[in-house]
């Protein structure tokens, strides 16, 4: 998806723990955008997915969260 972004950091893809995958990357300047740990329930974006140019560009990031958490519920 196509996201705005306004931020002077950005995560070291060099510096990420092994169990940590790249799952989004700036078109621009190559930046790391978002990140998922491989064994855990844990994402992050850093942009702002409620702001994309669709109305559903980035749902699947929030229904990817409600999902976590009904799974944890049942846990």
């Amino acid at each position: 998806e196509i996201t705005s972004m306004n931020h002077g950091f950005a995560v070291d893809r060099e510096t990420l723990p092994k169990n940590a995958v790249e799952t989004h990357v700036s078109l621009f300047d190559g930046s790391n955008c978002g990140i998922a740990l491989k064994d855990k329930p844990v994402f992050s974006v850093q942009f702002h997915p409620e702001a994309s140019p669709g109305p559903r560009d980035s749902r699947y990031l929030f229904e990817r969260f409600v999902g976590m958490m009904k799974e944890r519920k049942r846990a």
